[in-house]
């Protein structure tokens, strides 16, 4: 509690003054709508200041962290959350630099790995006489590395800069890709090739991703029931892949159960959470960096199942 006093005390007299010690901020020279508060209309902060949101409180908080994480360390304290986050660094602005070019990467990896996918079925294997591919799921494969790229995408926005829009839309991205990929993983580990199996398979699974994205959105942004909902359907996931890859005859299910290890290690430090390694590292970007050579191995997996499967049809065939 007297940690918090102390904090908001250092916040206050910041608001006031709009400095930290020796450092300063032109934003507390304007009020929230990015006017001068004693000075002429032309004096108005710049737009694209003001769309990144770096306020008055927004820079006194950062900068009043700091010296009170300095503080402690000299007190040989451990480090704490402020407003439910870890004392982060900043670099040119971005709220966490290396989380951001590791979402980076991985979006880098989830493209590359869409696109050998695409040249591999399209270009690489036989098509039927219909001139469609032999892999029933590519249509879905696509959907999946779409999403995974959107959801990269949005994870390094918000990671860049934490706001309840750029908030809303990761979440939202990231449970939409959690819920088609759990489609997509009891179609292929049971084979569901059926139309109305399908639809009764998914329907309830849209359903539920539909309306927990909505009360996100539009009821309460409750990022404790969003990690219990996203752990849930991730795990169910893994599971689904071992078990699968434990009694099916695939020439690739090594591969995936290395996939299925990672996957499982990269859960464990979303649930884990430790204070960040020199202002930086943690345990959020280990989970990016861990996903970097689980996602190359996925894909890898993915074209292997093509194709599994081509090959397996083609048997048929002849």
């Amino acid at each position: 509690m007297a940690m918090l006093i102390r904090f908001t005390s250092l916040v206050w007299r910041c608001e006031k003054s709009g400095c930290v010690g020796d450092t300063c901020f032109q934003h507390c020279k304007f009020s929230s709508d990015g006017k001068p508060i004693d000075g002429p209309w032309y004096m108005q902060e710049p737009l694209y200041l003001r769309w990144k949101q770096w306020d008055c409180r927004s820079d006194c908080r950062y900068h009043c962290m700091l010296a009170r994480e300095e503080e402690r360390e000299k007190l040989g304290d451990k480090a704490v959350k402020y407003h439910g986050k870890w004392p982060l660094r900043r670099v040119y602005g971005i709220q966490e630099p290396v989380a951001v070019a590791l979402c980076a990467i991985n979006l880098a990896i989830q493209f590359h790995g869409w696109i050998s996918f695409f040249i591999l079925v399209y270009y690489k294997l036989p098509l039927n006489p219909n001139k469609k591919t032999y892999y029933e799921y590519t249509g879905m494969w696509h959907i999946y590395g779409i999403l995974s790229m959107n959801a990269w995408f949005w994870s390094g926005v918000f990671h860049s800069r934490d706001v309840e829009l750029t908030e809303k839309l990761d979440y939202s991205s990231s449970v939409a890709l959690l819920g088609f990929s759990l489609i997509l993983t009891l179609f292929r580990a049971f084979n569901v090739r059926d139309e109305a199996a399908r639809v009764m398979v998914s329907a309830p699974l849209i359903a539920f991703v539909t309306t927990h994205i909505l009360y996100l959105n539009f009821y309460k942004l409750d990022y404790g029931l969003n990690v219990k909902v996203c752990m849930a359907m991730g795990i169910v996931q893994l599971l689904t892949w071992a078990v699968w890859a434990g009694i099916s005859c695939h020439p690739s299910r090594v591969q995936l159960w290395v996939v299925v290890a990672g996957g499982a290690l990269a859960l464990f430090f979303e649930i884990y959470d430790f204070p960040p390694y020199r202002g930086f590292i943690d345990a959020h970007a280990l989970w990016n960096a861990i996903n970097i050579p689980v996602t190359y191995l996925w894909w890898s997996f993915v074209r292997d199942d093509a194709e599994f499967v081509t090959s397996a049809h083609l048997k048929k065939a002849k």
